[in-house]
């Protein structure tokens, strides 16, 4: 039987330095109903204490190296970080294996990291940007795994104790996990690697595990939310949830991002903000994830712009539908996607972790070569046949004063009546 665990190494001529990324496949789309949040909360107390080391033996084991250590919570898995120098990793490596066999967990650390997110949580609020994606999220997962933002929910945290804790942390090493290291790296390191204190009792993979098994959520029977804030700032959020990464129109969906949201020469750049100055901040969310990715049109505008900021929204969403690229706009956004590509493989930690990310979703390692070469076939004809799939029930998230909310719920019902 094999290992859990898949061991990556991608030798780089960096300056003595090194990036390892551990992932584990279980984020925040595996909370349960009433424990959203419960991952995330995991995720923080990782290091706070494991193995031999408590938590202020940790801290300054990792800070005494000058190096790097931090987990994160992502809807698909969690993503341990270790940055360091070549000379202290063989000392630091271990720590990434004993955060997932030997976490402390003790109490005291869980309700300290339980009150600090239920800080944040309450910090959020005062967001709009925040607010609306939540909305936006229980618009189109409903009550899904991908239907709340991975820090989770207030309500459920604050029911969060360590025996909901515990069960998670003694998951983590039975799924398919990836590391990657890349840099500097010790001498046959890919080998050694699992003799290693730490690593050495991980176990074999689990015949049981399956990473298909869950439910990411379908859209709600709404396809409008309005949260009232008292501001005089409006973030307007439409879109619609699609496909995976990798997914065979994944990449078409990629070009377009660049062509609607990618640098000043990007359609929403160019329409709300140079030719109309409704808006202030513009973008695309498309986000590579193992279920349905949303892609989502975000502008950001004063009371007194909202309205006309919504129209050009639909009206650059309907466009994608209605009408073809033109030839210099697909070669402008082939160029932009290209140089996405090299700008996200510039670091060690950038290389690392794009390698975990592909074999996490069982996805070739020359996946973005393949990607960069195959752009040159996708036609303008491809793109609104793409477009005409997956854009058909957009949803709107609008965050604002309660009267702004009323216009412009207004000309969305004149849109979609």
């Amino acid at each position: 039987m094999s290992s859990a665990l898949d061991v990556l190494v991608e030798p780089l001529a960096s300056p003595g330095v090194m990036a390892a990324k551990l992932w584990l496949p279980f984020g925040s789309a595996c909370d349960a109903r009433d424990q959203r949040g419960a991952h995330d909360l995991l995720a923080s107390l990782l290091s706070r204490g494991c193995g031999p080391y408590n938590p202020k033996e940790l801290a300054d084991v990792v800070e005494g190296c000058g190096a790097g250590l931090r987990c994160d919570a992502q809807e698909d898995g969690l993503l341990l970080s270790l940055r360091s120098t070549l000379e202290d990793a063989e000392q630091l490596l271990p720590l990434l294996g004993w955060m997932v066999l030997e976490p402390h967990l003790a109490p005291d650390q869980v309700a300290l990291e339980k009150n600090l997110t239920l800080q944040m949580l309450q910090r959020q609020r005062e967001d709009p940007f925040h607010m609306a994606a939540v909305a936006w999220r229980g618009l189109a997962f409903n009550n899904g795994g991908y239907g709340h933002d991975p820090m989770g929910v207030e309500q459920d945290l604050q029911n969060i104790e360590r025996q909901q804790i515990l069960p998670l942390a003694q998951q983590l090493p039975s799924g398919q996990s990836v590391l990657s290291l890349a840099g500097s790296l010790p001498e046959d390191i890919e080998h050694r690697i699992r003799a290693m204190d730490g690593f050495r009792g991980w176990p074999q993979a689990s015949a049981e595990w399956n990473a298909g098994r869950l439910n990411y959520g379908t859209p709600a029977g709404e396809r409008i939310h309005l949260e009232s804030m008292d501001t005089e700032q409006v973030v307007l959020m439409l879109g619609q949830a699609t496909v995976p990464h990798g997914h065979p129109d994944d990449l078409v969906l990629r070009l377009l991002q660049c062509h609607l949201g990618v640098g000043m020469s990007s359609l929403l750049f160019r329409r709300l903000r140079e030719e109309h100055g409704v808006a202030y901040e513009v973008a695309v969310h498309y986000p590579q994830l193992m279920g349905p990715a949303p892609f989502v049109l975000l502008a950001a505008t004063g009371m007194e712009r909202a309205e006309l900021s919504l129209q050009l929204l639909l009206q650059s969403w309907d466009e994608l539908c209605q009408t073809t690229l033109s030839q210099a706009d697909l070669t402008l956004a082939r160029a932009k996607f290209i140089g996405q590509m090299a700008q996200g493989r510039q670091t060690c930690s950038q290389r690392a972790e794009r390698r975990v990310q592909l074999r996490a979703m069982a996805l070739r390692d020359d996946h973005d070569q393949s990607c960069m070469e195959a752009i040159a076939s996708i036609t303008v004809d491809r793109i609104q046949e793409t477009c005409q799939r997956w854009f058909q029930k957009p949803q709107l998230s609008l965050c604002g004063p309660p009267e702004s909310l009323e216009t412009l719920e207004r000309v969305w019902a004149n849109r979609h009546p």
